[in-house]
């Protein structure tokens, strides 16, 4: 398997003309293929033919594959919510007390719908030939906050801190070898989704989530496989000094916050991505409001040559095409003079 050097892919994509964007889209595609996002989550060809129509009909700068957020924790034994038309949501607290974290098992990768992620990356990745693959995951501490209940994890932490880092050490050695397993079948990278951090107070963040995604970093991110962190927390901005300890290849933020802020605090050679909103602009707007917005955040972010437009989160199954199309229009014809 012929590897990519994606150090050099993402500086590339940079200096590209006309800009390149990478928006978190894949649930989407289940217009395109006729098909419920209950069929798509559960079948790997499907998801495969999701990555490989959108990278045929977007200029989208990678495959990317679902970033489907309760797979992770399904492994690990949580209740997932099925349905047609939504994403998977997961129900219930599977971590009551310290004899439950105790007891939790560290699932082997293939374990619920992991095999069928991973089968999915390696199908794509066969498929795909004029731009890299790139696998979604979720972040340790928004694992562990699936198991307990985000509600509960937040006072977990001040009350119970051994509990969460026992959770938390497990959730990220499972991460780990999810990650190794899309790096295996030759993805170029994951984008991990750490929306719950986000939540914490810079202090909290600071101890919870940060080593812990930066012993994933370590232990997979190389000049071939990439890590890129996103996090659509309204308190990242506070938090920018502890994020950037974790070493990920680029930064990916929500809408929650100004995007030329997070500029302003981010080093001038660190990739940073985001962050037109999913719901309210792509999902909700029209084709010209997706215009005007995306072509706005453009030209408030030109100044800024490591900035790289995307959607603030994960775009909608329901988002309409038009508004998706039209996002897509308005990056390509940005020249930003």
């Amino acid at each position: 398997m012929m590897q990519k050097n994606m150090t050099g892919w993402l500086q590339d994509m940079l200096t590209a003309t006309p800009k390149q964007t990478l928006p978190i889209l894949g649930f989407p595609a289940v217009q395109a293929l006729g098909v419920s996002v209950e069929a798509l989550v559960a079948d790997s060809h499907l998801q495969a033919d999701a990555m490989v129509w959108i990278a045929s009909h977007t200029s989208t700068a990678a495959a990317l594959s679902l970033m489907d957020l309760s797979v992770e924790a399904e492994c690990f034994g949580a209740s997932v919510r099925m349905s047609k038309d939504e994403v998977p949501t997961v129900v219930g607290r599977l971590i009551q007390d310290e004899d439950d974290a105790n007891a939790l098992a560290i699932p082997a990768v293939g374990s619920g719908r992991s095999g069928r992620s991973v089968e999915a990356v390696a199908e794509a990745v066969k498929r795909v030939t004029d731009k890299p693959v790139l696998a979604g995951m979720i972040g340790p501490f928004s694992l562990a906050a699936r198991l307990f209940d985000v509600s509960e994890i937040m006072m977990d932490c001040y009350d119970e801190p051994d509990m969460v880092h026992t959770v938390l050490e497990k959730c990220t050695a499972f991460l780990i070898a999810y990650a190794k397993a899309f790096k295996e079948v030759g993805a170029g990278g994951v984008l991990m989704a750490e929306p719950v951090a986000g939540m914490l107070s810079p202090m909290l963040e600071e101890e919870f989530s940060s080593p812990y995604v930066k012993q994933i970093v370590d232990a997979v991110q190389d000049d071939n496989f990439l890590v890129i962190y996103h996090n659509c927390g309204d308190n990242t901005l506070r938090m920018v000094d502890s994020i950037l300890t974790t070493h990920a290849a680029a930064y990916h933020f929500g809408n929650a916050i100004d995007m030329v802020e997070m500029l302003q605090k981010m080093p001038a050679d660190v990739v940073v991505m985001g962050n037109v909103d999913p719901v309210g602009v792509l999902w909700h707007g029209t084709p010209d409001v997706v215009r005007m917005a995306t072509t706005d955040l453009m030209e408030k972010c030109k100044g800024y040559p490591n900035f790289w437009v995307s959607s603030g989160c994960d775009i909608p199954p329901a988002t309409p095409w038009e508004n998706i199309n039209a996002y897509f229009e308005a990056v390509e014809k940005f020249d930003g003079t």
